[in-house]
Order: structure tokens, then C-alpha cells, then sequence
């Protein structure tokens, strides 16, 4: 099950996991596996990652970012498939996210050239980025018939406990994923602020968005570190920034309210 009606499925760039996760999805439906625990499994998966990169395996990094990226596509669909949203889950996975985006970056920076600020900057940079993919996929699943609605436009209270959680867990990772997530979501917002008003994404513009999807830039990430450019990886994310003026100027001309 995807988390938009198949009619308005688009090519996904950062999403090519899926398929597998599907296939891992189905054959965890029946058992006692929560997607809580595939959450702390793409963590795990991670970590490892992280630890590739300062002892110098670069290869082993890379085949263990990839892991992770499908890992972490794996929770949503055994969510999908058991019928049991959650929004823990939902912020668990995204605070996890920017946690591990931070600790490969400073990884990346311990065992090259690369200085703290520039580190900093890249991480800035990366986060934009996703933001930027969220907040349009997010407004696309919310205006179509059949759209996951678990995420939302607008992150401004928490949202009540759905079967099977509880509140107090839901408001105490709200917290955490509005403190550590809310300046980016700002950013954004400000950057196209009328984007939530659009009808519709056309296809071909959410694959162009989709560079940023994660999935992609973890992509890109393990490419470079196999190609043994890691020095590169902090000033490549800084310049592939700079791509957010492009796809907000892209929405103002070509698709509005």
C-alpha cells in the first residue's frame, strides 16, 4: 500500500527501497515485528554506517547507508499493512533521520579535510533539502483522494494519540521533532509560502523534487564515498542546495493556486 492512490504515483527518485520494503512489509504483517522495531533497526543500520566511515570502509559504509535507506521504507509500509498509523512511529523515524544525517556528516568530517563550519553548513544544507521534499510530497498526499495523511502540512500543535499509543508519548517526540525539525519547516514555509495552496503537483515536478528525498541524497552520499571523494561531500551538499530556488521558482511559474 502506498501513501498515494496509484493513479498518482509519480517516479520517486529517493524511494527506490519500496519495492523491497513491500516484499519485507508482507512477510512481517502476520508476525509480532512493529514497524516501532524496523525503526530501530534503520538506526541500528545506521550506526554501523557511521562507524564504517571513521575506520576508513568505505565500501561497507555505503552498502550499510543503502541498507538503511530501505530499512527506513520498510516501517511505513508495515504500518500500512498491519492498519496501525502512528504518529510516534512517524516522529521517531524522522528524529532518528536528522540524528544519523548529523553524526555521518560529522563522521564524514573527523577522518577528512573537511572543516566544522563547512560540516555544519552541509548539514544545514541537507536538511533544507528534505524539508523542501517533505513539504511538497506532504501537501501533494493531503490534496489527492487516498493520500497518507499521517504527516501534516503544518506541524503547529500535537495531534491526538491514534489507537494503540500514547498521548504522552505523542506530545513528548512532537516536542523533540518540532525543536529539532521547526527552523528548517520555517524556513521553508517562508520560501513558498502559498505552495499549500496548489491543487496538485503535476508528476513530473515531484520526481524533479524527489533529488532531495533522502533516499536520494543518502544515494548520493554512498557513490561518492565508493568513488573515494569524501573530501567533496560537504561542498557538494552546500552548492546542491541552491537547487531549493530552482524548484520553488519552477512551482511560482509553472503550477499556481
Amino acid at each position: 500500500m502506498s501513501k498515494l492512490a496509484a493513479q498518482n504515483q509519480f517516479l520517486d527518485l529517493s524511494d527506490y527501497g519500496r519495492p523491497f520494503a513491500r516484499y519485507f512489509a508482507n512477510q512481517l504483517k502476520n508476525t509480532r515485528f512493529t514497524p516501532i522495531h524496523v525503526t530501530l533497526l534503520f538506526g541500528v543500520s545506521g550506526l554501523i554506517a557511521i562507524y564504517c566511515v571513521i575506520q576508513n570502509h568505505y565500501y561497507f559504509a555505503a552498502f550499510f547507508i543503502i541498507l538503511k535507506s530501505i530499512i527506513d521504507a520498510i516501517d511505513g509500509e508495515l504500518a500500512r499493512a498491519k492498519n496501525t498509523p502512528s504518529y510516534t512511529g512517524r516522529y521517531l523515524d524522522s528524529i532518528f533521520d536528522i540524528i544519523l544525517n548529523f553524526l555521518l556528516l560529522m563522521s564524514i568530517c573527523y577522518v577528512s579535510k573537511t572543516t566544522f563550519w563547512t560540516t555544519i553548513l552541509a548539514f544545514i544544507g541537507i536538511q533544507l533539502q528534505g524539508t523542501l521534499y517533505n513539504y511538497y510530497y506532504v501537501i501533494l498526499r493531503h490534496k489527492l483522494e487516498g493520500g497518507d495523511t499521517t504527516s501534516k502540512i503544518f506541524e503547529d500543535k500535537s495531534p491526538r494519540a491514534l489507537p494503540g499509543e500514547s498521548q504522552k508519548t505523542v506530545d513528548l517526540f512532537f516536542r523533540i521533532y518540532t525543536f529539532v525539525y521547526g527552523i528548517f519547516d520555517t524556513i521553508i514555509h517562508r520560501l513558498d509560502k502559498e505552495a499549500y495552496k496548489v491543487k496538485s503537483f503535476p508528476n513530473w515536478f515531484m520526481t524533479i523534487v524527489s533529488l532531495y528525498g533522502l533516499g536520494f541524497q543518502l544515494l548520493l552520499i554512498a557513490i561518492m564515498l565508493t568513488l573515494n571523494k569524501i573530501e567533496y561531500i560537504a561542498l557538494f551538499l552546500i552548492i546542491y542546495t541552491l537547487l531549493i530556488f530552482v524548484l520553488i521558482g519552477i512551482r511560482r511559474v509553472f503550477i499556481r493556486p
